[in-house]
C-alpha cells in the first residue's frame, strides 16, 4: 500500500469521526453544533494529512500525476483550508456538516480511482505554477458551489410554512444551525471575488504556457472553452451584484452555473476518459 493511499485513508477516517461527532447531537434533538478545541485540532491534523496525501500523489519524480478524482480531492481539501482560516474569526462550525462528508467521499474516491495521466513538460516551472493556480481556482469555485447549495437549502426552508416541533426533522435542525443568510451571502461573494481573480490568473498563466509550449495563446479545446465560460459567468455575477444588487436565488444560480463550467473544464472530461472509457495511465 503506497504512502499516498495511507494518508488519504487516514484523512477519510478522521473526517468520518469528526462528521459523526457533529451530526450526532442533531440526531438527539439538539438545535446547535459546536466544534470544540480538541476537535478543531483534530480537524487541522486531518487537513494536514489530506494535504500530504495529495502532495505524494500529484508530485512524482518524473512528472505531475493528475486525475478527475485528485482534482476533486484537491478542491475539497482547499475548501477545508479556507474554512479553517475563516473559522478563526467567524463561527462557521455548521458548514462542516456538508464539508466533512464531502471531504470523506473525495478522499475515498482518490483511493478507489487511482487512474490518471502524467502532465507533459512537467519540468517547466511556469507549467507547475499554472497548475497550482488552476487547482486553487477550481478549489475556491467548489467551495463557493457547496456554499451556494447550503444557502439554497436554507432559503427554501425559510420560505416554507412553520412546522410543528415533532415534524422538525434532522435536515431542518441542521439548517437551523447555519449562520444567518446575510452572513453566508457576504461570505459567498467574498469567495466568488477571490475565485474570479484566481481564475483570471489561471487563464493568463495558461495562455503564457500554451504560447511557450504549443505556439498558440488559447487552444480551441473544451478545457479552454469551459474555463472561459466559467470566467464570464463569475464576472457577470460580480458585475450584476455591483450594478443591480443581485443577491439571493439569482446569485446562487449564477454561482452553480459557473461551477458547472469549471467542473466540465477538467473533472468531467477526465472522468469520461479515465473511468468510462478507461483510458487513464499512470506512467
Amino acid at each position: 500500500m503506497s504512502a499516498s493511499i495511507v494518508f488519504h485513508l487516514l484523512a477519510a477516517l478522521a473526517y468520518i469521526v469528526l462528521s459523526i461527532s457533529l451530526w450526532r447531537p442533531l440526531t438527539q434533538g439538539s438545535a446547535r453544533t459546536v466544534l470544540d478545541a480538541p476537535s478543531r485540532i483534530a480537524l487541522l491534523c486531518a487537513i494536514i494529512v489530506h494535504g500530504a496525501g495529495l502532495l505524494l500523489t500529484i508530485v512524482l519524480p518524473h512528472g505531475l500525476h493528475l486525475s478527475w478524482a485528485l482534482a476533486l480531492s484537491a478542491a475539497i481539501w482547499l475548501g477545508m483550508v479556507v474554512f479553517w482560516f475563516q473559522s478563526l474569526y467567524l463561527r462557521l462550525d455548521s458548514l462542516l456538516l456538508i464539508l466533512l462528508p464531502a471531504a470523506t467521499i473525495v478522499s475515498l474516491l482518490a483511493i478507489a480511482f487511482p487512474q490518471g495521466h502524467i502532465v507533459n513538460h512537467a519540468g517547466n516551472e511556469w507549467l507547475r505554477i499554472h497548475l497550482l493556480i488552476a487547482l486553487v481556482a477550481y478549489g475556491l469555485s467548489t467551495v463557493a458551489a457547496l456554499h451556494a447549495v447550503l444557502m439554497t437549502a436554507l432559503d427554501r426552508q425559510l420560505h416554507r410554512p412553520i412546522q410543528h416541533e415533532e415534524h422538525h426533522g434532522l435536515l431542518s435542525r441542521a439548517l437551523d444551525t447555519l449562520p444567518p443568510l446575510l452572513v453566508q451571502e457576504d461570505l459567498l461573494f467574498r469567495l466568488i471575488r477571490v475565485s474570479f481573480v484566481i481564475l483570471t490568473l489561471t487563464i493568463l498563466s495558461g495562455a503564457a504556457v500554451s504560447l511557450a509550449v504549443a505556439g498558440t495563446w488559447l487552444p480551441a479545446d473544451h478545457k479552454t472553452i469551459f474555463t472561459l465560460l466559467a470566467w464570464v459567468t463569475f464576472g457577470g455575477l460580480l458585475w450584476g451584484r455591483k450594478q443591480y444588487g443581485w443577491r439571493g436565488r439569482i446569485a446562487l444560480r449564477w454561482t452553480l452555473a459557473g461551477f458547472a463550467f469549471m467542473l466540465l473544464a477538467y473533472t468531467g472530461s477526465r472522468f469520461v476518459l479515465e473511468v468510462i472509457l478507461q483510458r487513464g495511465t499512470i506512467g
